[in-house]
Protein backbone atom coordinates (compact mmCIF):
# COMPACT_ATOMS: atom_id res chain seq x y z
CA UNK A 1 0.00 0.00 0.00
CA UNK A 2 1.60 3.29 -0.94
CA UNK A 3 2.08 6.56 1.61
CA UNK A 4 -0.96 8.34 -0.33
CA UNK A 5 -3.48 5.40 -0.40
CA UNK A 6 -2.51 5.23 3.40
CA UNK A 7 -2.43 8.70 4.28
CA UNK A 8 -6.10 9.07 2.58
CA UNK A 9 -7.86 6.05 4.49
CA UNK A 10 -6.54 7.59 8.08
CA UNK A 11 -8.50 10.41 6.90
CA UNK A 12 -12.52 10.19 7.90
CA UNK A 13 -14.78 9.61 5.37
CA UNK A 14 -17.31 11.06 6.46
CA UNK A 15 -17.17 14.22 8.41
CA UNK A 16 -20.08 15.73 10.86
CA UNK A 17 -19.44 19.14 12.48
CA UNK A 18 -21.89 21.21 15.06
CA UNK A 19 -24.30 19.48 13.19
CA UNK A 20 -27.66 21.02 14.59
CA UNK A 21 -31.28 19.86 12.95
CA UNK A 22 -34.14 22.09 13.85
CA UNK A 23 -37.95 21.12 13.41
CA UNK A 24 -40.56 24.17 12.86
CA UNK A 25 -43.88 23.21 14.74
CA UNK A 26 -46.90 24.65 16.14
CA UNK A 27 -45.81 23.88 19.90
CA UNK A 28 -42.23 25.49 18.97
CA UNK A 29 -39.05 24.77 17.39
CA UNK A 30 -37.97 21.10 18.68
CA UNK A 31 -33.87 20.76 18.58
CA UNK A 32 -33.97 17.29 17.45
CA UNK A 33 -30.00 17.28 16.86
CA UNK A 34 -27.98 20.27 18.85
CA UNK A 35 -24.05 20.35 17.85
CA UNK A 36 -22.79 16.47 17.26
CA UNK A 37 -19.62 16.09 15.66
CA UNK A 38 -18.01 13.14 14.71
CA UNK A 39 -16.14 11.73 11.86
CA UNK A 40 -16.06 7.67 10.35
CA UNK A 41 -12.93 6.15 8.32
CA UNK A 42 -13.36 3.77 5.49
CA UNK A 43 -12.81 0.28 7.08
CA UNK A 44 -14.57 1.66 10.51
CA UNK A 45 -17.73 0.68 11.85
CA UNK A 46 -18.97 3.78 14.22
CA UNK A 47 -21.92 2.97 17.12
CA UNK A 48 -24.19 5.91 17.63
CA UNK A 49 -26.47 4.52 20.80
CA UNK A 50 -29.11 6.38 22.90
CA UNK A 51 -32.99 5.92 23.66
CA UNK A 52 -35.93 6.95 21.19
CA UNK A 53 -35.84 10.60 20.68
CA UNK A 54 -32.00 11.15 21.33
CA UNK A 55 -31.11 12.37 17.50
CA UNK A 56 -29.94 9.36 16.41
CA UNK A 57 -32.11 8.92 13.13
CA UNK A 58 -32.53 12.15 12.81
CA UNK A 59 -28.58 12.85 12.23
CA UNK A 60 -28.54 10.15 9.87
CA UNK A 61 -31.21 11.66 7.79
CA UNK A 62 -29.19 14.41 7.40
CA UNK A 63 -26.56 13.05 5.96
CA UNK A 64 -28.32 11.50 3.43
CA UNK A 65 -30.45 14.77 2.83
CA UNK A 66 -33.71 13.24 3.51
CA UNK A 67 -35.27 15.84 5.81
CA UNK A 68 -38.23 18.35 4.15
CA UNK A 69 -36.26 21.62 4.36
CA UNK A 70 -39.43 23.37 3.76
CA UNK A 71 -39.56 22.61 7.93
CA UNK A 72 -36.21 21.84 8.76
CA UNK A 73 -33.44 24.06 9.68
CA UNK A 74 -30.16 22.22 9.17
CA UNK A 75 -26.86 23.98 9.80
CA UNK A 76 -23.36 23.11 10.16
CA UNK A 77 -20.71 20.93 8.18
CA UNK A 78 -21.50 17.60 6.80
CA UNK A 79 -19.12 16.24 4.33
CA UNK A 80 -18.72 12.86 2.55
CA UNK A 81 -15.90 11.90 0.53
CA UNK A 82 -15.10 15.86 0.23
CA UNK A 83 -18.05 16.96 -0.65
CA UNK A 84 -20.32 19.09 1.36
CA UNK A 85 -24.32 17.91 2.00
CA UNK A 86 -25.31 21.29 3.87
CA UNK A 87 -26.41 23.27 1.45
CA UNK A 88 -25.65 21.71 -1.45
CA UNK A 89 -28.71 21.00 -4.12
CA UNK A 90 -31.17 18.73 -4.03
CA UNK A 91 -29.91 16.88 -7.40
CA UNK A 92 -26.47 16.62 -6.36
CA UNK A 93 -27.57 15.12 -3.45
CA UNK A 94 -29.86 12.42 -4.67
CA UNK A 95 -26.71 11.42 -7.12
CA UNK A 96 -24.76 11.05 -3.92
CA UNK A 97 -27.71 8.92 -2.52
CA UNK A 98 -27.73 5.11 -2.97
CA UNK A 99 -23.97 5.30 -5.14
CA UNK A 100 -21.53 7.34 -2.74
CA UNK A 101 -24.04 6.95 0.91
CA UNK A 102 -26.75 3.87 0.97
CA UNK A 103 -29.27 3.52 3.94
CA UNK A 104 -30.56 0.42 5.32
CA UNK A 105 -34.15 1.71 6.82
CA UNK A 106 -35.25 0.14 10.41
CA UNK A 107 -38.74 -0.79 8.80
CA UNK A 108 -37.77 -2.75 5.50
CA UNK A 109 -41.70 -4.36 5.00
CA UNK A 110 -42.46 0.20 5.47
CA UNK A 111 -39.40 0.93 3.25
CA UNK A 112 -39.87 -1.71 0.28
CA UNK A 113 -43.33 -1.12 -1.90
CA UNK A 114 -45.53 -3.50 -1.64
CA UNK A 115 -47.10 -3.46 -5.06
CA UNK A 116 -43.33 -4.16 -6.55
CA UNK A 117 -41.02 -7.29 -6.82
CA UNK A 118 -37.79 -7.36 -4.62
CA UNK A 119 -36.01 -7.47 -7.53
CA UNK A 120 -37.04 -5.01 -10.20
CA UNK A 121 -36.86 -2.40 -7.21
CA UNK A 122 -33.36 -3.85 -6.65
CA UNK A 123 -32.81 -3.38 -10.35
CA UNK A 124 -34.54 0.18 -10.18
CA UNK A 125 -31.92 1.30 -7.33
CA UNK A 126 -29.48 0.08 -9.74
CA UNK A 127 -30.35 1.67 -13.33
CA UNK A 128 -30.60 4.89 -11.20
CA UNK A 129 -27.06 5.13 -11.42
CA UNK A 130 -26.06 3.24 -14.22
CA UNK A 131 -28.73 4.83 -16.69
CA UNK A 132 -26.97 3.07 -19.81
CA UNK A 133 -27.26 -0.62 -18.44
CA UNK A 134 -29.99 -2.73 -20.02
CA UNK A 135 -32.17 -4.08 -17.96
CA UNK A 136 -31.01 -7.95 -18.06
CA UNK A 137 -27.99 -6.80 -16.64
CA UNK A 138 -29.08 -4.98 -14.13
CA UNK A 139 -31.20 -8.02 -13.49
CA UNK A 140 -27.92 -9.97 -13.53
CA UNK A 141 -26.48 -7.73 -11.00
CA UNK A 142 -29.54 -7.90 -8.59
CA UNK A 143 -29.51 -11.51 -8.67
CA UNK A 144 -26.16 -11.36 -7.91
CA UNK A 145 -26.64 -9.14 -4.02
CA UNK A 146 -29.21 -11.14 -3.72
CA UNK A 147 -26.74 -14.30 -3.31
CA UNK A 148 -24.32 -11.97 -2.04
CA UNK A 149 -26.20 -11.69 1.10
CA UNK A 150 -27.76 -14.93 1.33
CA UNK A 151 -30.89 -15.15 -0.17
CA UNK A 152 -31.64 -19.00 -0.96
CA UNK A 153 -32.58 -19.51 -5.06
CA UNK A 154 -31.87 -15.99 -5.85
CA UNK A 155 -32.81 -16.38 -9.03
CA UNK A 156 -36.35 -17.40 -8.36
CA UNK A 157 -36.92 -14.88 -5.05
CA UNK A 158 -35.66 -11.86 -7.21
CA UNK A 159 -39.40 -12.18 -8.93
CA UNK A 160 -41.11 -12.21 -4.95
CA UNK A 161 -42.90 -9.72 -3.45
CA UNK A 162 -41.73 -8.25 -0.27
CA UNK A 163 -44.71 -9.90 2.15
CA UNK A 164 -43.53 -13.25 0.51
CA UNK A 165 -40.20 -12.76 2.27
CA UNK A 166 -39.37 -13.26 6.17
CA UNK A 167 -38.46 -10.85 8.35
CA UNK A 168 -34.82 -11.63 8.18
CA UNK A 169 -35.33 -12.20 4.30
CA UNK A 170 -36.70 -8.58 3.72
CA UNK A 171 -33.94 -6.99 6.01
CA UNK A 172 -31.26 -9.09 3.65
CA UNK A 173 -33.18 -7.74 0.73
CA UNK A 174 -32.90 -3.77 2.32
CA UNK A 175 -29.24 -4.67 2.39
CA UNK A 176 -28.51 -5.88 -1.54
CA UNK A 177 -30.92 -2.66 -2.21
CA UNK A 178 -28.17 -0.53 -0.28
CA UNK A 179 -25.11 -2.21 -1.61
CA UNK A 180 -26.32 -2.64 -5.03
CA UNK A 181 -24.10 -0.01 -6.14
CA UNK A 182 -21.17 -0.38 -3.72
CA UNK A 183 -21.63 2.87 -1.71
CA UNK A 184 -18.88 4.25 0.02
CA UNK A 185 -20.50 4.97 3.10
CA UNK A 186 -23.55 2.81 4.73
CA UNK A 187 -25.96 4.04 7.52
CA UNK A 188 -27.98 1.11 9.35
CA UNK A 189 -30.83 2.50 10.94
CA UNK A 190 -31.86 -0.32 13.91
CA UNK A 191 -30.98 -3.06 11.36
CA UNK A 192 -31.92 -6.19 13.80
CA UNK A 193 -35.45 -4.67 15.38
CA UNK A 194 -37.95 -7.21 15.66
CA UNK A 195 -35.52 -10.10 14.52
CA UNK A 196 -35.29 -13.14 17.17
CA UNK A 197 -31.01 -13.06 17.81
CA UNK A 198 -30.43 -16.13 15.72
CA UNK A 199 -31.27 -14.00 12.81
CA UNK A 200 -30.04 -10.77 14.20
CA UNK A 201 -26.32 -11.90 14.55
CA UNK A 202 -26.48 -13.54 11.01
CA UNK A 203 -27.67 -9.80 9.80
CA UNK A 204 -24.37 -8.45 11.70
CA UNK A 205 -22.26 -10.68 10.84
CA UNK A 206 -23.52 -10.31 7.01
CA UNK A 207 -22.95 -6.52 7.47
CA UNK A 208 -19.16 -7.11 9.09
CA UNK A 209 -18.52 -9.33 5.92
CA UNK A 210 -19.57 -7.08 3.48
CA UNK A 211 -17.96 -4.18 5.14
CA UNK A 212 -14.74 -6.24 5.14
CA UNK A 213 -15.32 -6.91 1.14
CA UNK A 214 -16.54 -3.08 0.13
CA UNK A 215 -14.05 -1.53 2.78
CA UNK A 216 -16.92 1.25 3.54
CA UNK A 217 -17.85 3.36 6.44
CA UNK A 218 -20.25 2.25 8.22
CA UNK A 219 -22.31 3.90 11.09
CA UNK A 220 -24.81 1.56 13.34
CA UNK A 221 -27.43 3.11 14.76
CA UNK A 222 -29.12 1.22 17.56
CA UNK A 223 -30.47 1.47 21.37
CA UNK A 224 -28.98 -2.09 21.53
CA UNK A 225 -25.56 -1.72 23.21
CA UNK A 226 -24.92 -5.57 22.96
CA UNK A 227 -25.11 -4.46 18.93
CA UNK A 228 -22.62 -2.11 19.50
CA UNK A 229 -20.54 -4.00 21.69
CA UNK A 230 -20.30 -6.60 18.72
CA UNK A 231 -19.92 -4.78 15.81
CA UNK A 232 -18.55 -1.07 16.73
CA UNK A 233 -15.09 -0.17 16.85
CA UNK A 234 -16.37 3.70 18.15
CA UNK A 235 -19.18 5.19 19.74
CA UNK A 236 -21.30 8.15 20.29
CA UNK A 237 -23.56 8.08 22.90
CA UNK A 238 -26.42 10.56 22.50
CA UNK A 239 -29.33 12.18 24.81
CA UNK A 240 -31.11 14.83 24.38
CA UNK A 241 -29.96 15.68 20.87
CA UNK A 242 -26.65 16.28 22.53
CA UNK A 243 -23.55 13.71 22.36
CA UNK A 244 -22.61 13.36 25.99
CA UNK A 245 -19.78 10.31 25.64
CA UNK A 246 -17.74 9.13 22.65
CA UNK A 247 -14.72 6.89 22.64
CA UNK A 248 -13.85 3.57 21.56
CA UNK A 249 -16.02 0.53 21.95
CA UNK A 250 -13.67 -0.68 24.85
CA UNK A 251 -13.40 2.87 26.65
CA UNK A 252 -17.58 3.63 26.45
CA UNK A 253 -18.40 0.14 27.23
CA UNK A 254 -15.31 -1.13 29.45
CA UNK A 255 -14.31 2.37 31.22
CA UNK A 256 -17.91 4.41 30.81
CA UNK A 257 -18.09 8.17 31.95
CA UNK A 258 -21.00 9.21 31.96
CA UNK A 259 -24.68 8.59 34.40
CA UNK A 260 -25.91 8.20 31.05
CA UNK A 261 -24.33 5.58 29.76
CA UNK A 262 -23.97 3.92 33.25
CA UNK A 263 -27.38 3.55 33.10
CA UNK A 264 -27.89 2.19 29.68
CA UNK A 265 -25.51 -0.40 30.53
CA UNK A 266 -27.20 -0.78 33.93
CA UNK A 267 -30.49 -1.50 31.98
CA UNK A 268 -28.61 -4.54 29.57
CA UNK A 269 -27.96 -8.32 31.19
CA UNK A 270 -24.53 -9.14 31.47
CA UNK A 271 -22.65 -12.60 30.94
CA UNK A 272 -20.56 -11.80 33.81
CA UNK A 273 -21.84 -10.29 36.70
CA UNK A 274 -25.15 -12.11 38.80
CA UNK A 275 -27.81 -13.75 37.14
CA UNK A 276 -30.11 -13.61 39.43
CA UNK A 277 -29.86 -9.59 39.82
CA UNK A 278 -32.55 -7.43 38.64
CA UNK A 279 -32.03 -4.95 35.82
CA UNK A 280 -31.87 -1.06 36.86
CA UNK A 281 -34.37 1.12 34.24
CA UNK A 282 -33.15 4.48 33.86
CA UNK A 283 -35.92 6.43 35.98
CA UNK A 284 -38.03 8.98 34.27
CA UNK A 285 -38.10 9.89 30.60
CA UNK A 286 -36.00 11.51 27.93
CA UNK A 287 -37.02 15.23 28.14
CA UNK A 288 -38.97 17.07 25.74
CA UNK A 289 -37.05 18.78 22.93
CA UNK A 290 -38.87 21.93 22.56
CA UNK A 291 -38.39 22.51 26.65
CA UNK A 292 -35.44 20.96 26.96
CA UNK A 293 -34.35 21.25 30.91
CA UNK A 294 -31.73 24.17 31.70
CA UNK A 295 -28.45 22.89 32.17
CA UNK A 296 -27.32 19.20 31.70
CA UNK A 297 -30.09 17.63 30.16
CA UNK A 298 -29.78 14.18 32.14
CA UNK A 299 -30.26 16.15 35.24
CA UNK A 300 -34.00 15.48 35.79
CA UNK A 301 -33.19 11.83 35.87
CA UNK A 302 -29.35 12.02 37.19
CA UNK A 303 -29.09 10.46 40.55
CA UNK A 304 -26.25 12.25 40.79
CA UNK A 305 -26.79 15.95 39.59
CA UNK A 306 -26.43 18.57 42.61
CA UNK A 307 -22.88 17.13 43.80
CA UNK A 308 -20.84 19.48 41.69
CA UNK A 309 -23.16 22.32 43.20
CA UNK A 310 -25.65 23.76 41.01
CA UNK A 311 -23.73 23.49 37.46
CA UNK A 312 -25.73 20.44 36.53
CA UNK A 313 -29.23 22.87 36.61
CA UNK A 314 -27.57 25.76 35.16
CA UNK A 315 -24.59 25.27 32.71
CA UNK A 316 -24.63 22.83 29.71
CA UNK A 317 -21.33 20.34 29.83
CA UNK A 318 -19.16 20.65 27.38
CA UNK A 319 -17.80 17.53 25.36
CA UNK A 320 -14.07 16.99 26.91
CA UNK A 321 -10.99 14.71 27.04
CA UNK A 322 -10.90 12.27 29.77
CA UNK A 323 -7.74 12.57 31.58
CA UNK A 324 -4.93 9.58 31.33
CA UNK A 325 -7.61 8.07 28.62
CA UNK A 326 -6.66 9.23 24.79
CA UNK A 327 -9.57 9.76 22.52
CA UNK A 328 -12.40 9.36 25.26
CA UNK A 329 -14.44 12.33 25.72
CA UNK A 330 -17.47 12.98 28.18
CA UNK A 331 -19.85 15.65 28.42
CA UNK A 332 -20.40 15.57 32.52
CA UNK A 333 -19.65 18.05 35.22
CA UNK A 334 -19.11 15.49 37.68
CA UNK A 335 -15.03 15.79 38.74
CA UNK A 336 -13.07 13.06 37.71
CA UNK A 337 -12.00 11.24 40.26
CA UNK A 338 -15.67 11.79 41.67
CA UNK A 339 -16.80 9.76 38.64
CA UNK A 340 -13.90 6.87 38.73
CA UNK A 341 -15.36 6.19 42.54
CA UNK A 342 -19.08 6.31 41.52
CA UNK A 343 -18.14 3.62 38.18
CA UNK A 344 -15.99 1.35 40.44
CA UNK A 345 -18.70 0.96 43.55
CA UNK A 346 -21.64 1.03 40.91
CA UNK A 347 -21.52 0.15 37.69
CA UNK A 348 -17.75 -2.54 37.39
CA UNK A 349 -18.96 -4.13 40.31
CA UNK A 350 -22.26 -5.15 39.49
CA UNK A 351 -20.34 -6.92 36.53
CA UNK A 352 -22.81 -5.01 33.56
CA UNK A 353 -20.15 -4.39 30.97
CA UNK A 354 -20.49 -6.47 27.97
Amino acid sequence: MTETSTAAEAEDFLQVEDLRVNFRTLDGVVRAVDGITFGVRRGQTLGIVGESGSGKSVSSMAIMGLHDLHRTEITGRITVGGREIVGCPEEEVRKLRGRTMAMIFQDPLSALHPYYTVGRQIVEAYRIHHPGEPKKVARTRAIEMLDRVGIPRPDKRIDSYPHEFSGGMRQRAMIAMALVNDPDLLIADEPTTALDVTVQAQILDLLEDLQREFNSAVIIITHDLGVISQVADDVLVMYAGRAVEKGTVEQVLRRPQHPYTWGLLNSVPSLHGDAEADLVPIKGSPPSLVNRPSGCAFHPRCPYAGQNGDRSFTDVPELLPVLDDAGHSVACHLPADRRREIYQRDIAEAGVAL
